[in-house]
């Protein structure tokens, strides 16, 4: 899609880099198809069918030979740059490779390429809350679960209190200045960073926590992708 095509607006990028070793396929994760389409396709339609959502970066390895090489997706524009060896890294080239008419003050989202069942429900409360909060916000969902601390020999040491604790999801919702240099600070500071909102917190500054659906899960292993070929059925 030509530059005079690229509208302002609220832009995602999704790190699509990763190799998915732990899912054991022989493609990345990200391109394994459920319903007929490659879990990716899945994202994106998610996020580019929702009103805010302006366009997407997708974040690509040097040498995806998987990319099916789309350029629109729902009259929007789908963009991509080339990531790095770690998430960071990869959420890092994404954000600077954006239109310049993403201000820098604007709010960017954040998603996974393999968490493909995102509700617009969430995605209209996460950017309610987040535009209205100084720092920006994350999909998240309390802990629910007993959690246990294994020793080395694999007993249990201990019961762990699960209040205050939440998973984090995606998407996470920064202001894309403010993202980039805590991104760099961490990188400088050789922290590995785990999500967006933990470069955050390492500024001093505290994420919003909103409450999104335990479905927006994403797929890591076969059952995930069994998982969401179940939700396909429903929907």
């Amino acid at each position: 899609m030509s530059p005079d095509h690229v509208r302002a607006g609220l832009w995602a990028v999704v790190p699509a880099a990763g190799r998915g070793t732990r899912f054991g396929a022989e493609v990345p994760k990200q391109y394994l198809e459920a319903g007929g389409r490659p879990l990716i396709a899945w994202t994106l339609h998610a996020l580019l069918m929702h009103a805010s959502v302006a366009g997407v970066m997708v974040v690509l390895a040097e040498d995806d030979a998987h990319w099916p090489g789309w350029d629109e997706i729902a009259g929007k524009p789908v963009m991509t740059s080339i990531g790095g060896a770690e998430r960071a890294d990869s959420v890092l080239a994404g954000i600077n490779a954006l239109p310049e008419s993403v201000r820098q003050d604007d709010f960017v989202l954040v998603h996974d390429a393999a968490r493909p069942n995102l509700a617009h429900a969430d995605l209209d409360r996460l950017i309610d809350l987040g535009r209205a909060d100084p720092v920006g916000a994350i999909l998240a969902a309390p802990v629910r679960d007993t959690l246990k601390r294994a020793g080395s020999d694999g007993g249990i040491d201990g019961t762990e209190p699960r209040e205050r604790l939440w998973r984090a999801f995606t998407p996470q919702m920064f202001r894309r200045l403010q993202l980039s240099k805590a991104l760099d600070a961490a990188h400088a500071a050789g922290i590995a960073i785990t999500d967006e909102a933990m470069a955050m917190e390492r500024q001093g500054l505290r994420p919003l926590l909103v409450e999104g659906r335990e479905d927006n899960f994403k797929v890591t292993t076969p059952a995930d992708l069994a998982r969401f070929e179940f939700e396909l059925q429903k929907r």
